[in-house]
């Protein structure tokens, strides 16, 4: 992408209404505009972020065994109303009529209709276990939007929904997303601990939350900080297998939210030198609520023995629109954002000091077309400015590579490679320029971990 045709508008001077670092670099790097309260444009480098952490995440579900579909963003209130959920939900549901007078509401969350979507095609237990996902906008009237997309109202969301025969069963699904959720925050460079956590109005008597440590986490928790440094499951992760003993081995050192926590039971538990109380930002929850829905709404299966039995569900949640500021928060200097590269908007940044020097632009296009050819996600800042203004920009929205050609070097037949988050240089010949660029990047790239 030539940034001379792209749109990033990004500011020079912090905006008023940001209070975290990361809603301030979201609106100076140009990623979103805030149109009302809690409710936000994607800009495109944002709008590229996003759908990067997206990808991901579909990436881990699909690995799971999950399966994807789509469902849509308003709901019939009659739904609810089979459950229960409509008039205990409270005023974060907004709720709408449509020129029918008929009762809608724009999905907080979607318990209900997958529940719907079951009963109406799934029959018999031989077709368990189930697993359907979908990535979908929500909304809820928070009191108070802040943080930018951190809490915002409008919000996109990946909830995916288990259906079991049995609890046995339905505690395998839960273990099964449970390694999937590890392995995803692991793919996007982040540390987050699962926790124990109150199950709130979805239900339930199972339930963990991962949380990235930070100071601006609106939430307290309390845990053992050798869960900073327990290795990933990796990409030799049998999900058709028992994961027991990797749920195990997480859960066995404590970790709890504020909601959650026995001070005496964690003293108990957790030597004082691991003891870790500090502010954490929630990237994702899961919840296994048994028959919750399923009874109400009779969501049953024929079993073995020809009886009908109401099945067993869980429900799991992660934010891409909070994951990106999250990990903002985790990844940022006083220059601006850091990306990791897996979920850079572009992997390099190629910055010719000399646009409109005809030997500089002939430079810079080979490589552009080189590096784009080698598959390398490239951005190349041809416009008509300053060195300064042009360095700026490119640790601004934090891309984490930046490969510059300027005349001296040119004349000298090299080229020069910044390292935006060591902040390191290197010289080296433009012919190796693709080779280097290419080899650091891709073992970043974290396909797999």
């Amino acid at each position: 992408m030539r940034l001379s045709r792209y749109f990033l508008p990004v500011l020079r001077d912090v905006p008023k209404e940001a209070e975290i670092v990361s809603h301030r670099l979201m609106l100076r790097a140009g990623m979103i505009r805030q149109q009302a309260s809690g409710l936000y444009s994607w800009l495109p480098l944002g709008y590229k972020v996003l759908m990067k952490v997206q990808k991901i995440i579909e990436e881990e579900q699909n690995r799971s065994g999950a399966v994807q579909l789509l469902m849509p963003t308003i709901q019939p209130a009659d739904l609810w109303r089979e459950s229960g959920r409509y008039d205990a939900y409270g005023k974060e549901m907004l709720r709408i009529e449509d020129r029918h007078e008929r009762e809608f509401l724009y999905g907080p969350t979607n318990e209900e209709m997958i529940t719907d979507i079951f009963r109406t095609y799934v029959k018999s237990y031989k077709d368990l276990p189930l697993n359907l996902y979908h990535v979908q906008w929500k909304f809820r009237d928070e009191v108070r939007p802040r943080f930018g997309t951190m809490r915002s109202r409008e919000f996109l969301m990946k909830d995916a929904y288990s259906f079991d025969l049995s609890k046995e069963d339905a505690v395998k699904a839960y273990e099964r997303m449970f390694v999937a959720y590890m392995r995803t925050y692991a793919r996007m460079g982040l540390t987050a601990i699962p926790m124990r956590a109150d199950t709130g109005p979805i239900g339930g008597d199972l339930s963990h939350e991962w949380i990235v440590l930070a100071e601006t986490g609106e939430s307290a928790v309390f845990c053992d900080n050798r869960l900073l440094d327990k290795p990933i499951p990796g990409q030799d992760t049998d999900f058709r297998g028992d994961l027991k003993p990797i749920f195990d081995d997480w859960t066995s050192l404590y970790a709890a939210t504020e909601d959650m926590v026995d001070m005496a039971e964690y003293e108990a538990a957790v030597p004082e030198e691991h003891r870790v109380s500090a502010r954490g930002i929630e990237v994702g929850h899961i919840f296994y609520f048994g028959t919750k829905y399923s009874e109400p709404m009779k969501a049953t299966v024929t079993g073995p023995e020809g009886k009908e039995i109401a099945v067993h569900m869980g429900s799991y949640g992660i934010g891409p629109t909070r994951l990106v500021p999250a990990i903002i928060e985790a990844f940022h200097d006083e220059a601006g954002i850091v990306w990791p590269v897996s979920v850079a908007p572009f992997e390099a940044v190629l910055i010719n000091l000399k646009a409109g020097d005809a030997d500089s632009d002939a430079a810079c296009e080979a490589l552009y077309d080189e590096l784009v050819a080698a598959g390398i996600d490239m951005l190349y800042d041809d416009r008509d400015q300053g060195a300064g203004a042009k360095f700026t920009t490119a640790d601004l929205i934090g891309i984490p590579y930046q490969l510059i050609i300027g005349p001296r070097g040119l004349k000298a037949g090299e080229a020069e490679i910044k390292h935006r988050k060591t902040g390191e240089r290197e010289t080296l010949p433009i012919a190796d320029a693709v080779a280097r660029i290419k080899g650091l990047i891709e073992p970043q790239r974290k396909t797999d971990i």
